[in-house]
């Protein structure tokens, strides 16, 4: 099964890439999630991290959403076992070296992704391929820098938890083509997301709202306008959000939100997303979310 410009393969913008074989570097919580929905969809999906222990609780973690997809009614068995035949894992990067498409979703750090890029363009020689980053806030155009195919890389920001959650951001860089935005569009669709298209600028579009909406929940938690449950609640039933953003930035990480928010910080040099004490604190104490069993909410294990 193959992907071109869209989903019956018809000719036009993107036709030139032809996406068999996904490749999701990285088997933390958002990569796993990436390569569930990429199997569902019928690729053919290599999983790959430095780390056997995070690949083995990966896959069942990707066995145990499916289970609870079947208990729903929402997965078949056939579909259970067709996807989890569909995902190979491995901690050798030259085993995806003929992968159509590379989705990264190590941690974010400029740097970190640069050389994730370089080290996918060395393993693959001269195969071509689409290199998208999962980054929910940094630039696209300065994790292409030095690429030897900047054309080729860009943003497909996919949210947590990935198979449930309907949008991919898909990010444009300054060098990014065309045809690079039309293929990936028709990945997430074919993975039955809803793309939205964004400029390069920092925090996009969603990571922008939504870290701004988070620390000013933050601040009133702070002030003591109200409990952390009431202020989720406000939002939750005032407004119709699916969950409130003290709730999400327990499950996001509290970590990730203080990292996201120093660098639009300091990238827009605006207050609005100074990261308010209550947050450093947490996060110096460890009190990460959901990960860690603590945010502004207590975890229990199930």
């Amino acid at each position: 099964m193959s992907t071109t410009a869209d989903e019956k393969g018809s000719t036009g913008p993107g036709a030139d890439f032809t996406i068999e074989t996904v490749a999701v570097l990285g088997a933390g919580t958002m990569g796993h999630g990436i390569a569930q929905v990429a199997a569902q969809s019928g690729y053919r999906v290599i999983l790959r991290d430095l780390d056997e222990e995070l690949i083995s609780r990966a896959l069942r973690a990707v066995a145990a959403n499916l289970s609870q997809g079947v208990e729903r009614g929402k997965v078949t068995e056939d579909e259970k076992e067709r996807t989890l035949s569909n995902i190979r894992a491995t901690t050798d990067l030259s085993e995806t070296s003929g992968a159509d498409l590379f989705v990264e979703a190590v941690p974010e750090r400029v740097e970190l992704k640069r050389e994730t890029l370089r080290a996918v363009e060395a393993a693959a020689g001269g195969h071509s391929f689409i290199f998208a980053t999962n980054t929910s806030s940094l630039s696209i155009t300065e994790i292409a820098e030095g690429a030897g195919r900047p054309e080729r890389v860009v943003g497909m920001h996919f949210f947590n938890p990935v198979h449930l959650m309907r949008l991919v951001e898909i990010v444009v860089g300054q060098e990014t083509s065309a045809e690079v935005v039309e293929a990936v569009r028709s990945v997430a669709m074919r993975m039955r997301k809803e793309p939205i298209t964004v400029r390069d600028v920092p925090g996009f579009a969603s990571s922008r709202l939504g870290v701004a909406l988070g620390l000013e929940a933050m601040r009133m938690l702070e002030e003591g306008v109200a409990s952390a449950k009431d202020i989720d609640t406000a939002m939750e039933l005032g407004y119709n959000h699916p969950m409130g953003p003290l709730r999400l930035t327990d499950l996001v990480g509290l970590d990730v939100r203080l990292q996201i928010a120093d660098y639009l910080h300091r990238k827009l040099g605006t207050e609005r997303f100074r990261a308010p004490d209550i947050l450093r604190r947490m996060v110096g104490e460890g009190k990460l979310g959901k990960k860690s069993g603590e945010g502004f909410y207590v975890w229990e294990e199930k």
